[in-house]
């Protein structure tokens, strides 16, 4: 990818990466491309909501020839975060939510099934996660005739991207759970199909169940907090405690507020990537195209850039540093064994050594 060879074979680059490895790769591809004309786009962009780290996240991805906003909110703020540095903004292209689908919610099932979409690290504390289950069977034990649903992200032992310390599976193994009160796996889609009521702190899954006109609940009981991300949902009209839910609150969201978060009002996405295609089309129809050139330089960023490029094997040009692996060389029996050996190592570390060390310091 980073060869001269490959400006010539790919019309589009996807940078579906974290920000620093976007950082590395856009001053990689620079120096690799060097100053040629003729080159590849270049696209980045986020996959969710954005609620944290938004100056640090986007001015590792500037540089790129779009960067995709999945809502006119994200859109503006992008904007504003690279105008108020003297950045070209002009990347800035408003998509929507790549992963909103599903049929519309066409009313209450047989039987009402409350869903509680889990997050792996919101919150992070044993104290704050019983509370949440016992809240969950609490409702389920004063409304027996709903269906409870505690939805997982993942079944014990399976990887996924983040590592969630204190499964809530282990914590209701330690809790009578009343008949009506189930643990559910899978896709949260075929989830969504039977849910009534969606019920979060701040995950995604809430606009999910918001394109599908499914209630949807925003906690607010351990607060409104930006370390928590339920901040982002200020305006929403999803707001709400559990001891309104158990009381028979039902949400009703702001068509304002959830326009702006890039959930399209009649449910069609038909025009939604117009402005991307559009863009695409342009630069791709131009004669030539300047070099890749990200906001962050040795200028900008002396103290910063170089050690996001080392940890990459870059040096501060963007080129590779002597020593750094080489991208035909395929890792051998032995190197791979070491890795699985080292991810082993790491999730042990967090899943089981960690809120050990915790517990002790709380003595």
């Amino acid at each position: 990818m980073g060869t001269a060879e490959a400006a010539d074979t790919y019309d589009i680059v996807v940078l579906a990466l974290v920000g620093g490895g976007v950082q590395a790769m856009l001053h990689g591809l620079r120096h690799a491309w060097g100053a040629r004309t003729r080159r590849p786009l270049v696209v980045t962009g986020y996959v969710g909501v954005v609620y944290e780290k938004l100056a640090d996240g986007l001015l590792l991805r500037h540089g790129a020839d779009l960067v995709l906003a999945n809502s006119r909110q994200d859109a503006d703020r992008f904007r504003a975060v690279y105008e108020g540095v003297g950045a070209d903004a002009s990347s800035v292209t408003e998509v929507a939510l790549p992963f909103l689908g599903g049929k519309p919610y066409e009313g209450t099932n047989d039987p009402y099934t409350v869903v509680f979409a889990v997050q792996p690290s919101v919150p992070a504390g044993r104290k704050d996660r019983a509370y949440l289950l016992n809240r969950l069977i609490r409702h389920a034990r004063l409304h027996p005739d709903r269906q409870v649903l505690l939805k997982l992200r993942s079944k014990p032992g399976e990887q996924t991207t983040h590592i969630e310390e204190l499964p809530y599976q282990k914590l209701a193994q330690k809790t009578d759970l009343p008949a009506n009160f189930r643990l559910g796996y899978g896709n949260m889609g075929e989830v969504l199909d039977t849910t009534d009521l969606l019920v979060t702190i701040s995950s995604t899954a809430a606009l999910e169940s918001l394109h599908r006109r499914i209630p949807t609940v925003v906690l607010t009981d351990l607060g409104i907090r930006e370390a928590l991300g339920n901040h982002h949902f200020v305006g929403s009209g999803c707001l709400a405690s559990w001891d309104q839910l158990d009381a028979g609150h039902e949400p009703v969201p702001d068509p304002e507020w959830v326009a702006r978060q890039g959930v399209v009002a009649d449910g069609s996405y038909a025009t939604a990537f117009d402005a991307a295609r559009d863009r695409i089309a342009k630069l791709l129809d131009a004669a030539e195209l300047p070099p890749l050139a990200p906001y962050y330089t040795t200028v900008t960023a002396p103290g910063y850039l170089p050690g996001i490029l080392a940890r990459h094997h870059l040096g501060p040009d963007g080129g590779p540093l002597p020593g750094a692996p080489a991208a035909d060389r395929q890792a051998g029996p032995v190197r791979q064994i070491v890795r699985r050996a080292a991810r082993g190592a790491y999730r042990h570390g967090v899943q089981r050594v960690a809120p050990v060390i915790r517990r002790m310091g709380e003595l």
